[in-house]
């Protein structure tokens, strides 16, 4: 599959260059190449360049930059948009969510994106692990929410081919539990000590 992902910092660069093991298609859309010497130099495109020719987006920018990235884009019409962002702001006692209760991240982007098909994912786990899922023993889990059936079965895929264990979490205002979700991960690898190499799995009664 034609991917672009939209951003190129650690979550970005981690994910697509996963996907590209994985055999996809995968470019990058970014303001400027020359801070990504990481990256395949040939993959690095203007973000409208890299959205124009994708079948499916990844938002892997920071919340702050999330609405004037999208704008950058041109018409999505059809287009499966994976959202890893999460409405995180600074406060008084550190890092918090922005957005919850009555909207989410999630749905703001909805907002910003019209005619794309959003899904909430990828967002509920730390950048180290996005890239590296498969080292674990088990799947770790990741949740999905969206409207559309057909776009989420086509991030399940994408999501189980990084190594993760997708799991349908229902609508997308239901980003409104996984962006808390997200945030819980933080609190636990910044303030409980478990570090960032910690995931979730899903566990089912034996047979």
């Amino acid at each position: 599959m034609r991917i672009a992902v939209i951003g190129a910092g650690h979550v970005g660069a981690g994910i697509g260059m996963a996907w590209l093991e994985q055999g996809h298609d995968v470019v990058w859309g970014v303001r400027d190449p020359s801070k990504y010497g990481d990256l395949p130099a040939e993959r690095l495109l203007s973000p409208r360049e890299a959205a124009a020719t994708a079948e499916a987006l990844l938002l892997a920018v920071p919340w702050h930059a999330a609405e004037a990235a999208l704008a950058e884009l041109g018409p999505l019409d059809g287009k499966l948009l994976l959202d890893a962002t999460n409405p995180l702001g600074m406060g008084a006692d550190g890092l918090h969510l922005t957005e919850g209760f009555s909207t989410s991240g999630g749905e703001k982007v909805a907002g910003w994106a019209p005619g794309a098909k959003v899904v909430k994912t990828l967002n509920q786990t730390g950048a180290a692990n996005l890239g590296h899922a498969r080292r674990y023993a088990e799947a770790p889990l990741m949740f999905l929410a969206g409207d559309d059936g057909q776009a989420k079965q086509m991030a399940s895929a994408l999501v189980a081919d990084l190594g993760f264990n997708p799991v349908d979490a229902g609508p997308l205002d239901r980003a409104r539990l996984l962006e808390p979700l997200a945030m819980l991960w933080i609190e636990q690898a910044m303030k409980h000590g478990r570090g960032p190499d910690f995931a979730l799995t899903l566990v089912e009664p034996a047979a």
